[in-house]
């Protein structure tokens, strides 16, 4: 017999600006900083990882589902990342990265990329001092493999130096600075959701 009584669950959606060298997990580590010294919230975790060198927007949720779906490559949920790369990148780069390159015996699934102008950014904790000019670019992803970007503009012959998501589907980091969170609006869930259930009836 089912009990009427019982609650519902109640999902918590937490967007996080992560700094570089934190490390995306609640858990103690020996080196580095992590989650719990910047989200006072227990029982939600990472939906997605960034490198502990990387930095931007980090979702975090306690809805498994939600969870699954969005880090499924299959659905398509796009993330948009600034990356600094070393050198000075050609059309020829950005056209072999669109397509997709090889990376550890898998070739990446095709992404939107361009050269794009110095963004405004917060500084990093850990500054980058390169040796030689650089370029940036806009990355859309499409996919999420592990280090992919770093490991994609390598094939390529420009190691990235610096990595910042700014966008996971709708979601941005308009109105967070580096360290900070809050919660995701009731109209950003379902803007969301609605985004991921419109990739899934796509499949």
């Amino acid at each position: 017999m089912l009990n009427k009584n019982r609650e519902k669950p109640t999902f918590k959606y937490i967007l996080f600006y992560k700094p570089d060298g934190v490390i995306s997990q609640f858990s103690v580590h020996e080196s580095y900083q992590t989650l719990s010294e910047f989200i006072p919230i227990k029982d939600v975790y990472p939906a997605g990882r960034l490198d502990t060198d990387s930095e931007g927007l980090l979702l975090l949720t306690n809805d498994g589902n939600l969870s699954h779906r969005l880090t499924d490559p299959r659905r398509h949920c796009a993330k948009v990342y600034y990356v600094q790369v070393e050198g000075q990148i050609t059309q020829a780069a950005i056209n072999l990265l669109e397509r997709g390159v090889m990376v550890k015996g898998y070739r990446t699934l095709p992404c939107r990329a361009e050269q794009i102008n110095n963004p405004l950014l917060p500084k990093r904790r850990k500054e980058i001092t390169p040796h030689a000019s650089t370029s940036w670019l806009r990355i859309t992803l499409f996919e999420g493999k592990k280090r992919q970007i770093r490991h994609m503009t390598a094939a390529i012959g420009f190691p990235t130096l610096r990595l910042v998501r700014t966008a996971i589907g709708p979601l941005n980091l308009n109105g967070l600075n580096p360290g900070e969170w809050r919660f995701l609006t009731i109209s950003e869930v379902k803007l969301l959701k609605t985004i991921l259930l419109l990739n899934s009836a796509a499949l």
